[in-house]
């Protein structure tokens, strides 16, 4: 095949409806990527008006365009979805997909089914699970010490489930995680109460990737270190010197918010998504597990 017809091929099979990968013909001698996970596994960004919309800018899309550069067949299958938790990528129910029996394929479902099919042609697999099972209980100013350990326990159930079930399918497939970056340390900006909401949701956000990173490690997928690489989220001292509106911050909240949307201004923000150089900052660890300096 010509360079223009595997060009073409891939330009189908990354526009196919989710699912469809399975069906169409990919170039001969192709290897895959599949991405698992939630709205950063899609790249969703809000728009000026506040709306959040799935991007070809997120840390998926940069880490495929770097690897494109030495596995030139590669194709990439995003299979994640916004608003997923641990308990929807099992069950379904958050994102529309394909159907069986009448009934909505789940992220996994939909997971286990490519690589029954494809294992033997996948070169990784990247997956960010979670977040969506505590998120919700930062609100109003304080942290629900009670829903983030509820959360946390069901994360603990439900994950190693998921990949159990990847596992199964693709026992040699490398498996490549990551933890979470700390959003709610924005907070800090607003001072008083709001910097002990930002320590308290730090505090909170290191239990809670201590235990992804754990469980992963049990199903011996590597862990890219988004928590304090290049987060900083552990690191409240200021020896950066940045400045926000000619205040010196902590290192961890100025990283919050140049690489996020949570310090712009409403309508747009604040939002948890990374922006496009904060994605490319969870790509470029990633990149360091996947491909590290020799």
């Amino acid at each position: 095949m010509t360079a223009v017809g595997v060009a073409a091929a891939l330009t189908m099979w990354m526009a196919a409806p989710a699912g469809a990968a399975t069906t169409r013909s990919a170039p001969s001698g192709s290897t895959y990527y599949l991405a698992l996970g939630d709205s950063l596994a899609q790249g969703e960004q809000p728009t000026p008006a506040g709306v959040d919309q799935e991007t070809d800018q997120g840390y998926v899309d940069d880490i495929y365009s770097a690897l494109l550069s030495t596995q030139p067949t590669l194709l990439v299958k995003k299979l994640g979805c916004p608003g997923e938790t641990t308990g929807t990528m099992i069950k379904g129910g958050i994102c529309n997909g394909p159907r069986a029996s009448g009934r909505v394929l789940s992220q996994l479902t939909r997971a286990v089914d490519f690589l029954t099919k494809h294992a033997a042609q996948t070169s990784l697999i990247t997956i960010d699970i979670g977040a969506n099972n505590v998120d919700d209980c930062i609100t109003g100013g304080t942290v629900n010490t009670t829903c983030v350990t509820d959360g946390i326990h069901t994360v603990e159930k439900q994950l190693p489930k998921i990949l159990a079930a990847i596992r199964a399918v693709a026992p040699s497939v490398p498996i490549y995680a990551m933890n979470y970056y700390d959003p709610f340390l924005a907070n800090y900006l607003a001072g008083g109460s709001g910097v002990t909401l930002a320590e308290e949701s730090e505090s909170s956000a290191v239990t809670f990737n201590s235990d992804l990173d754990s469980i992963y490690g049990t199903y011996n997928a590597q862990v890219a270190d988004v928590q304090d690489t290049p987060f900083q989220t552990t690191d409240f001292t200021t020896t950066d010197n940045d400045m926000i509106d000619g205040n010196t911050v902590p290192d961890n909240v100025y990283d919050i918010c140049a690489w996020t949307y949570m310090c712009v201004p409403s309508p747009q923000g604040p939002d948890i998504h990374a922006n496009p150089t904060g994605y490319q900052m969870i790509a470029d660890e990633f990149l360091s597990v996947i491909e590290p300096p020799s």
